[in-house]
Formats: C-alpha cells, sequence, structure tokens
C-alpha cells in the first residue's frame, strides 16, 4: 500500500518595497533631526510659521480687497478741447530764447483750458514776406489763437489781425502803435501784445487763457 504524502507550501511575507523606502526616509529624517541641537530645531519652526503666517495674511488681505471693493480704474487719457492755439517762430524754434519761454507759456495754459498747442518755424529767409505763407497755414488751418514771436512773424501777425477778428492773436513785444497790451490795429480788440521781459512766460499763459475763454 503506497502512502500519499501532500506537500503544502507556506507563502513568505513580501515586504513590499515602497514601504522599505518610505522607512529608510522616516530614519533617515530622525536622525537628521537628533543630530540638530533644540536651539536649532526651535529657530527652523519659528521661520516656518512666520511664512505661513506672511502667507495666510496675504490671501486674507487679497479676498478682502478682490471681494468689498471696486477695483481701481485706469487713468484716464487727457481730453484736450476743440480749441488749438498756435505759435509762429523764427528758424530757431522753440529752442532758443523768447521763444522757448513762449512755448512753457502756451504748454501752462494747455493745462488748464485743455487746448492743443503746436508750433510752426519759418524756413528760408528771414523777412516778413516770407513769414507771410507761414501764417497763412495756421490761419487756413484749425487754430484759433495764434502766436507770434520774432520780429517778421509779429509783423505778419500783426497785419493779418484786421481780416481775422474771430481769431486772437498773442503778439511778442511792445507793439507797434500801442501802449504795452493792448489793440494791434485800430479796431482790433483780439490782440493781447505781452512784453519779452522776465514774465514773458507767465504773460502768455495768461493772454492764451483769455484768448481761448473768450472763444470756448
Amino acid at each position: 500500500m503506497v502512502k500519499q504524502v501532500r506537500q503544502v507550501t507556506r507563502a513568505r511575507p513580501v515586504r513590499e518595497e515602497g514601504t522599505g523606502r518610505l522607512t529608510a526616509v522616516g530614519r533617515a529624517a530622525v536622525a537628521g533631526l537628533r543630530s540638530l541641537g533644540g536651539r536649532t530645531i526651535a529657530m527652523i519652526g519659528t521661520a516656518v510659521a512666520v511664512v505661513l503666517a506672511v502667507i495666510v495674511t496675504g490671501f486674507l488681505f487679497l479676498y478682502d480687497h478682490g471681494t468689498s471693493r471696486p477695483p481701481i480704474p485706469a487713468t484716464r487719457a487727457r481730453h484736450y478741447t476743440e480749441t488749438d492755439a498756435c505759435l509762429l517762430t523764427d528758424r530757431h524754434g522753440i529752442n532758443a530764447a523768447p521763444a522757448a519761454a513762449v512755448w512753457q507759456g502756451m504748454q501752462d495754459a494747455s493745462l488748464t483750458t485743455h487746448a492743443r498747442v503746436s508750433y510752426s518755424s519759418v524756413t528760408g529767409e528771414q523777412s516778413t514776406a516770407n513769414a507771410r505763407p507761414f501764417l497763412n497755414s495756421l490761419l487756413q488751418g484749425s487754430c484759433e489763437v495764434v502766436l507770434a514771436v520774432g520780429g517778421p512773424e509779429v509783423e505778419a501777425a500783426r497785419e493779418a489781425t484786421g481780416q481775422y477778428a474771430k481769431l486772437g492773436f498773442v503778439l511778442v513785444g511792445r507793439g507797434s502803435g500801442s501802449k504795452g497790451q493792448g489793440k494791434g490795429k485800430a479796431g482790433a480788440d483780439n490782440v493781447a501784445w505781452v512784453p519779452a521781459d522776465d514774465g514773458l512766460r507767465a504773460g502768455v499763459a495768461a493772454a492764451v487763457k483769455r484768448a481761448v475763454d473768450a472763444r470756448g
């Protein structure tokens, strides 16, 4: 009679690889902490707490301002009126005195009146006859206030004051046949003379403002 023997194989416990790695990392961390002094650990804990506090505060600040307050509108572009003040200068433009002070006064007036300001230079021969075509381009354009600085330029503008009574003229000088700030021609009350002295910038700004307001 043959005796049958059944072999039973026991299952061995399998150690998970991931668990072993985590255990190794944990042991390394514990060993690292043990190597640090108590004071160092306290400093690290304090630093972590400060960082967390800053993050939480910033989040609450942004959330509060984002929900309870309207957004700040973008800076609006400057709006100009329909009034144009135009300057006629000699060939040096606005880079030399007294035209530089006149241009600064025009910019000062623009800040309060919101009028557009521009300038044109007479090129070529510096004479009244040659200045007239440059002046005509301003008179026939959109300029409602015309300024002139320089001998030929001022003379050309003075001659045109009677024909363009609806326009305002600001001329730099003492005036031909007039006393200081007054009329360019008999019956022409649209002209303001500004002396070319230390108060030129302020005088131009005030004269331009009056001319713009009169045509506003």
